[in-house]
């Protein structure tokens, strides 16, 4: 009988060591204008190679990435396939430890519970984690929920607790960009007006990702297909037909990349 698996630290949803197969596909998974891939590595490189470095400047790093934009853009997977890619380019140095929050872990009816839940996880759990390799990317979904804006914070929802929470979340951030320079956070948003304004203020990069328009959308249906291919050889005709292509991607205009592909796997439900 297999022994149980370790439990993990109270909010940390999984914990990864990288570079791993697994997680080889994130990063193709995406499709993005050009510039957007390298640019992301670069930053998380400087954090991850170069923050120790960095940390000895006046205006210091926080080694803080925030992508923002509509819900299906990919930004998840993106923020995986960042953590094996710079994983990658890092292993001769080492392996990397990705490390995934919950942010739905922290909130508390109990006045004070949020802010002390965060302190510990920025205070003691990070730190104990990023203390077992030498890389640590920290990934945090739905980070509105982790920063909530107090200029906005409802005063009938416990309003006090909101801004002690907000208020741990920048401590903590601070205290492991002075401490952990090396450890890189990257947080998802699709509603980048409910973050705090501190907390973005810390981001070193700030991306913003749009719907896909009609040229990139033909692309997502191509490597769909072409996945759909290798185990029905008889798509290789629509496969390799840009202008059918071209013609669906256009009726897909303003679809977000996630649901282009449940398209396609709708499309294969369409008869028994």
């Amino acid at each position: 009988m297999a022994a149980p698996a370790p439990a993990l630290p109270p909010g940390v949803l999984s914990l990864h060591t990288l570079p791993a197969e697994h997680h080889d596909k994130d990063w193709d998974a995406i499709i993005v204008p050009a510039g957007v891939k390298e640019r992301l590595l670069a930053q998380a490189l400087l954090t991850l190679k170069h923050g120790r470095k960095l940390a000895t400047l006046a205006g210091l790093p926080h080694g803080l990435i925030v992508l923002a934009g509509p819900p299906g853009t990919g930004k998840t997977t993106l923020a995986r396939g960042l953590a094996q890619v710079s994983a990658l380019a890092l292993a001769r140095e080492g392996a990397t430890t990705l490390v995934e929050i919950n942010p739905h872990a922290f909130p508390s009816d109990m006045l004070g519970e949020s802010q002390r839940n965060i302190m510990r996880l920025l205070s003691d759990t990070i730190p104990e984690i990023a203390a077992r390799r030498p890389h640590t990317v920290v990934l945090i979904d739905e980070v509105e929920s982790f920063a909530v804006r107090r200029s906005t914070a409802s005063f009938e929802t416990n309003p006090v607790d909101v801004h002690r929470a907000t208020d741990a979340v920048m401590l903590g951030i601070d205290e492991v960009a002075r401490k952990l320079p090396s450890v890189l956070f990257v947080t998802t948003t699709n509603f980048i007006d409910a973050i705090d304004e501190a907390f973005l203020s810390r981001a070193d990069l700030v991306m913003h990702f749009a719907l896909p328009d009609p040229g990139t959308i033909a692309k997502i249906l191509h490597d769909s297909l072409a996945e759909l291919a290798v185990q029905w050889p008889e798509l290789r005709s629509l496969h390799e037909s840009p202008e059918e292509i071209e013609q669906l991607a256009k009726l897909c205009d303003g679809w977000s990349g996630r649901q282009v592909r449940k398209l396609v796997l709708a499309a294969l439900a369409q008869r028994l």
